[in-house]
């Protein structure tokens, strides 16, 4: 890990600009931080916020899961005003939780946007349900659920369980990537390497992230 580029980190007023590849090392030395235990920031006093009225100047996006279990702000050691968190069950891209993205693309100018996932995701095991056992679920959850089902077309339904699940929270995240690579935005700006898209799969037993393949 870059020393230099793990200084950088530490609050949101006056922070330099980074690259898509130095807000990445800032994020995964504070993960490694948290896996460590030896967290930055567990100690927060009001003045850390008071100091965020200038503004905010977050180094990356994460569109994580709704799961209480699942805090990017403690997984990634991240102080306030470091991360900008949508969180939605499913980490699914909605026309919302897309505007929001664009909203941290253009306004905030964040350099990387991650895509977390996570084992056991109830959202997912909801969709798998559905899927395998023709489970019906309250009319609103039911529409989150139809949302997920087209990301698992091509799950191994004769797999066990638990791996059809893991193998479906993955196909999961890299649907919502797909969706945001093929947004304008996407095109523009994350495949001229101005901006940085990552898929990570967080396991709540080991509390380690999964980095998934860029394929």
């Amino acid at each position: 890990m870059n020393p230099h580029v793990d200084d950088q980190h530490g609050g949101a007023g006056g922070r330099p600009p980074m690259s898509p590849a130095q807000a990445w090392d800032v994020l995964i030395a504070g993960h490694e931080r948290f896996l460590r235990g030896e967290p930055r920031n567990s100690n927060m006093r009001r003045e850390d916020f008071a100091d965020l009225t200038r503004g905010q100047q977050p180094y990356a996006t994460i569109l994580g899961c709704s799961d209480s279990r699942v805090p990017p702000e403690l997984i990634f050691d991240a102080g306030p005003g470091d991360l900008f968190v949508i969180r939605v069950a499913g980490n699914l891209l909605s026309p919302e939780v897309a505007g929001s993205l664009q909203y941290a693309g253009a306004h905030l100018e964040t350099p990387l946007f991650v895509v977390l996932g996570h084992s056991d995701c109830g959202a997912v095991k909801a969709a798998l349900g559905s899927l395998l056992q023709g489970v019906q679920h309250f009319s609103r959850i039911q529409i989150l659920v139809d949302s997920i089902l087209p990301s698992l077309e091509h799950v191994d339904r004769a797999r066990p369980l638990q791996d059809a699940l893991a193998a479906a929270v993955e196909a999961n995240v890299r649907t919502t990537m797909r969706a945001i690579l093929e947004s304008p935005e996407g095109q523009s700006r994350v495949r001229n390497g101005s901006r940085k898209l990552v898929g990570a799969i967080y396991d709540i037993a080991s509390g380690r992230i999964r980095v998934l393949d860029q394929a």
